[in-house]
């Protein structure tokens, strides 16, 4: 499986001059978050995945990632309505792939 990059609105909160970038790659779902001087980066990797959330409001969806490890979850708002569901297609793909 290709890596796939999606990146958050420039529109909504909190991304504004840098924004929220997921990735989903055939071992990880990786959030990068940059500021100025620092990146804030999460993964979780995909046999870890307990649950993917999507919540659509109007305009954009948010999306949480929460892992069976019991760690804070991965979240990201801003992102389309489109790409929130194919985040979470790609992670459900790849975690019954890993079943079989």
């Amino acid at each position: 499986m290709a890596t796939e990059t999606f990146k958050a609105s420039r529109w909504t909160q909190g991304n504004h001059l840098f924004t929220t970038v997921i990735e989903v790659t055939d071992t990880a779902v990786i959030r990068r978050k940059r500021a100025w001087f620092t990146v804030n980066e999460i993964s979780i990797h995909l046999s870890k995945v307990a649950s993917v959330r999507i919540e659509t409001g109007l305009l954009w969806s948010d999306l949480t990632v929460e892992s069976t490890g019991g760690s804070d979850p991965l979240t990201s708002h801003g992102h389309t309505k489109a790409d929130a569901r194919r985040i979470k297609e790609l992670i459900e793909a790849a975690q019954s792939r890993g079943m079989r």
